[in-house]
């Protein structure tokens, strides 16, 4: 089965007042809200990352403090919510760590995926290549991402590739 995955579009990383803002990344949500209504109308799932840390979480000693569970910073934007949405709350970079969503991909039989959301070269790129090595036909969708640095999410963007995963634009989604 097809699903779509919104990766942690969340307030602190997508708005300018974000704790962890990425310059731009506000630019990525229309396109993130057209890709999630589009999984709604097509009755496919749209499994949704949420950092949800802690006041102490460990990340914070290499990030600043962001998407602290119960705050405004860590919800998703308005326009990005749709029925039927499943969100996934993760305390690292990798959405695997939380062992719903090995359960969730087994119980769905997921094996293709439509990737978005931020931070290219952090949390995207785990979720990509978590689907990949799990045996997931994937596809990036290049118009609806956002990185901090354009440099390391090109790497990861080849390296993407060059292990079997796709690039697409919203528009051909």
């Amino acid at each position: 089965m097809k699903a779509f995955f919104d990766i942690d579009t969340q307030i602190d990383f997508v708005f300018p007042a974000g704790a962890l803002y990425a310059p731009g990344a506000e630019n990525v949500i229309p396109n993130v809200a057209k890709l999630n209504r589009l999984a709604g109308e097509r009755g496919l799932p749209l499994i949704s990352t949420m950092c949800a840390h802690g006041e102490n979480a460990e990340e914070f000693k290499v990030w600043p403090p962001h998407c602290i569970k119960g705050t405004v910073g860590q919800q998703k934007p308005a326009a990005t919510l749709v029925p039927n949405q499943i969100f996934i709350e993760k305390d690292e970079l990798d959405l695997f760590t939380n062992p719903s969503l090995e359960k969730l991909l087994e119980t769905l039989k997921i094996d293709e995926c439509v990737v978005y959301g931020v931070l290219t070269e952090y949390c995207v790129k785990f979720a990509i290549m978590g689907l990949l090595k799990r045996g997931c036909k994937v596809s990036l969708v290049t118009d609806a991402i956002h990185h901090l640095s354009e440099t390391e999410a090109a790497k990861v963007i080849r390296e993407f590739t060059d292990a079997g995963g796709f690039c697409v634009q919203t528009s051909a989604v």
